[in-house]
């Protein structure tokens, strides 16, 4: 009987060890990054990335949440506009300023989450006009702390964002290329 406790414990102590080894090798910074293209120029995508009041519009986050609390405070729109959210396990808990505007191509967000574990990353909204279409970039980057690396030994964070960025920029295009 001890002998076999004594393998369980060896087993999950190797395991412990090649998980923190693996998430050791972990790079120190992480970046998400999805592009579109939109048939739309880019001073029609602008206003409704640089005004959270028009997030409810094409946030991927709205659906996952609808009944999530919403605050706004600072400036009504671009630099020094805050928006706050309080949502279920889905959504979290977490808090978005706009620290730089180039009107119409860029819009720099800091983006701090509390809950379900708090980080604090920026993302960025550029728009590049291309003939009669804009290249629309979402890209979110940040610091990856050590148990972020953990997480990443069993999640992949550019699938698992990914695909609401892809979600939000599908709801950009569709609603500016009315």
């Amino acid at each position: 009987m001890l002998e076999v406790v004594t393998i369980i414990a060896i087993t999950v102590a190797i395991a412990i060890a090649i998980v923190l080894i693996l998430a050791a090798t972990k790079p120190d910074t992480f970046s998400v990054r999805r592009v579109t293209t939109v048939r739309a120029p880019p001073e029609k995508i602008f206003p409704l990335i640089n005004d959270f009041h028009q997030w409810g519009t094409w946030s991927p986050w709205e659906d996952k949440d609808p009944a999530m609390k919403r605050t706004y405070s600072g400036a009504g729109t671009g630099k020094g506009a805050v928006y706050a959210w309080d949502g279920n396990k889905n959504v979290g808990t977490g808090r978005m300023e706009i620290l730089e505007v180039s009107a119409p191509s860029k819009i720099v967000i800091k983006l701090d989450f509390f809950k379900p574990f708090e980080a604090h990353n920026t993302a960025e909204f550029t728009m590049l006009p291309q003939g009669d279409a804009t290249s629309l970039t979402w890209l979110m980057h940040g610091p990856a702390p050590f148990m972020s690396k953990v997480m990443q030994v069993f999640m992949n964070m550019d699938k698992m964002i990914g695909k609401d960025f892809e979600a939000g920029l599908a709801k950009l295009k569709k609603l500016t290329e009315r």
